[in-house]
């Protein structure tokens, strides 16, 4: 099953709600805040954590911009990995699935490490990722934001 759709079809997952500039930005002020606790964190744990939600809380403040909802991580990178190619290239979203795995296994598992070369990757771009994705909250205009929402409808109608 094409994975948006199994995306829309769970509870939490893919949607389409009102756009919200001031969630955008609310986002945008969490990912700043998750950025500041990586730097003053001395845990490698913590700070892959926090590496991870200035990630995540950058990329979630595109889509909710968008009105696009999603509570399921997987689905909000798979979602950008298909709608938001004119923004990001394949090895950025990448990096992004990585570090929510390097995330969940550094959270969540006892037995399972991340690399020290994955560790540093996600310090040194979780601040230009941030900083990229202020630049297209800025440049997202209303008609992008359309015609991405009618992409995003036609692919749930298409695959209905």
């Amino acid at each position: 099953m094409d994975k948006i759709k199994w995306c829309a079809e769970k509870k939490g997952g893919l949607s389409l709600i009102e756009l919200n500039s001031d969630l955008a930005e609310a986002y945008i002020k969490k990912a700043e805040e998750a950025l500041e606790s990586m730097r003053v964190n001395i845990i490698k744990d913590w700070k892959i954590s926090t590496a991870y939600y200035t990630l995540y809380f950058s990329l979630y403040s595109i889509l909710t911009k968008m009105g696009i909802k999603c509570k399921i991580h997987s689905c909000t990178i798979e979602f950008a990995k298909i709608f938001l190619k004119d923004y990001f290239n394949e090895e950025e979203l990448d990096f992004t699935e990585d570090s929510l795995k390097a995330r969940i296994d550094s959270q969540y598992y006892i037995d399972r490490t991340v690399p020290d070369e994955q560790y540093n990757e996600m310090i040194m771009k979780a601040p230009e990722f941030l900083v990229k994705c202020k630049s297209i909250l800025i440049k997202l205009n209303e008609k992008k934001i359309n015609e991405i929402r009618s992409k995003f409808q036609t692919k749930l109608n298409k695959n209905g």
